[in-house]
């Protein structure tokens, strides 16, 4: 088990991490979590593992991409002193490739997306115990689907980051990608995108596993 008691677990990343958090609430307390994935780590580590005393903050900003998490990174990350850090972050940086055209938005290149990742994950490694890096996902069976094929492209970058500092790389897409071999990703989510409570329920899963707190699952 990775997780010590006491620890300090901390999420960030997009709409999938916000998932509806109060953001009057007080970091921890009730609403704070949202409705998602990090709701269900809390509710899991806090029934199955009563005797760890974990505090799970969620940190998600609603359309956030890597530059955006950089912007608020001292503020509402390192500012709480977390023990651990998720971070699910890359959804944004590639849709608004293929929804961003006619406004000439300003992309998110692979280079920055890489250079600003591994600049937020080196410089918290310093500080807490360790980083999870959860992968973005896209929920489509079709893998040559473009959107698909240029997430992949990001995720390789996420994977890359995670190998040179350490950090944990979680792979969301692939825990995705086993429910799609038997069912319908729209069960997991009916815009590709946000998911379910069964989509959200296998991030956790896979988060639970790879902090070695899955075994109540």
């Amino acid at each position: 088990m990775k997780i010590a008691k006491n620890d300090r677990i901390l999420f960030v990343g997009d709409s999938i991490t916000d998932s509806n958090r109060n953001y009057e609430a007080l970091p921890a307390h009730w609403s704070s979590w949202g409705d998602g994935y990090v709701q269900i780590i809390n509710s899991y580590t806090t029934a199955f593992y009563p005797e760890l005393e974990l505090m799970v903050i969620n940190q998600g900003v609603s359309g956030n991409r890597v530059r955006d998490l950089a912007a608020r990174w001292q503020k509402d990350v390192l500012s709480l002193a977390p023990d651990w850090v998720g971070i699910m972050i890359g959804v944004n940086d590639v849709c608004r490739h293929f929804d961003g055209v006619f406004y000439q938005e300003d992309q998110v290149s692979p280079q920055e997306f890489q250079e600003t990742l591994s600049q937020l994950v080196s410089q918290t490694m310093t500080k807490a115990k360790g980083v999870f890096l959860l992968s973005a996902f896209l929920l489509t069976e079709d893998k040559n689907e473009p959107m698909r094929k240029k997430l992949a492209l990001y995720n390789q970058v996420t994977a890359a980051v995670a190998a040179d500092t350490g950090a944990i790389y979680v792979d969301v897409q692939k825990e995705m990608d086993r429910y799609m071999a038997v069912q319908s990703g729209y069960y997991l989510s009916i815009d590709r995108v946000h998911p379910s409570l069964a989509g959200h329920l296998l991030i956790a899963k896979a988060w639970l596993a790879a902090a070695g707190l899955g075994g109540a699952l």
